[in-house]
Formats: structure tokens, C-alpha cells, sequence
């Protein structure tokens, strides 16, 4: 198995947009990650916390078809710390997600006896500076 990682997708409004659904079916479709799980968590703008499954939806039925089976492992307490996350009036989807692409390269890794040590989530401010710093290196190597 590949590395598996829980994202929370936070989004404006208390209703999850088709788009961020069809976005999951297509990273599945193209073999990058499998869904091992997924929660609808909206916080109303009033503060109250509710959470939803995916299949729940009728209007993301035929996307959903598409991402397959998923095990029941996110829970309350996720949703709950989840939704500490959320600004009211706002939703999120959290993924459980294996990271298919990495899948060979983990079992090599753990083939010779290796593993994850520690991973680190970098924010997104950062990442754009990486993502600028990598663009400037790439000129400088006369690529891009």
C-alpha cells in the first residue's frame, strides 16, 4: 500500500460544489489515489456541526458511482476537529486517500527495510515560494 494521508478540504458556503467531487473521481480515474473514505462536514452559520457520506448526495450519484466502495473509518471525532477548522457558513470534504502513484516506490522502500520517518505538511504560503523559487531555478537552467 501506498502512503495514505487525511486531507480536509475546506470551501465557502454549506454546500459541497460538484467540481470538488469530479475532481476526486478523476484523480481515481487516473490511478493517483484510491478513496479508502470520505465525510461531509458543513458548519452552519450559526456554529452548529453536521456531516454527511458522499452517496448521501443525489446530485454527486453519478461521480460518486465512479469513486467506488469506501471502508467507515472517519468518525466524529474527525468531523469534530474538522470542523474547528471551519469558518461558519462553510463546508469540508476530508479524504482518506492512499497516494497510489507512491505505491511502488513505498513497497521498494519497505522492501529494503525502510520507512517514513516523518512527514511534514507544508502550508500553502510556502508552497508558493517553493513553486516560485523552482520556476526561477528553471530559467536559470534555461529550461521551463
Amino acid at each position: 500500500m501506498g502512503p495514505v494521508e487525511c486531507l480536509v478540504l475546506a470551501f465557502p458556503g454549506e454546500r459541497l460544489k460538484l467540481a470538488a467531487v469530479t475532481a476526486l473521481a478523476d484523480l481515481r480515474r487516473a490511478g493517483q489515489v484510491r478513496l479508502i473514505d470520505s465525510l461531509v462536514v458543513v458548519k452552519s452559520a450559526s456554529g452548529e456541526v453536521t456531516t454527511s457520506e458522499l452517496v448521501e448526495y443525489e446530485e454527486y450519484e453519478d461521480v460518486v458511482s465512479e469513486i467506488g466502495p469506501e471502508a467507515n473509518l472517519l468518525g466524529p471525532e474527525d468531523a469534530a476537529e474538522a470542523a474547528e477548522t471551519l469558518e461558519p457558513g462553510s463546508c469540508a470534504l476530508m479524504l482518506l486517500v492512499e497516494h497510489l502513484w507512491a505505491e511502488r516506490a513505498a513497497d521498494a522502500i519497505r522492501e529494503a527495510g525502510g520507512r517514513v520517518a516523518a512527514s511534514v505538511r507544508i502550508p500553502p504560503e510556502h508552497v508558493d515560494e517553493a513553486a516560485e523559487a523552482y520556476r526561477a531555478a528553471l530559467a536559470t537552467a534555461g529550461r521551463s
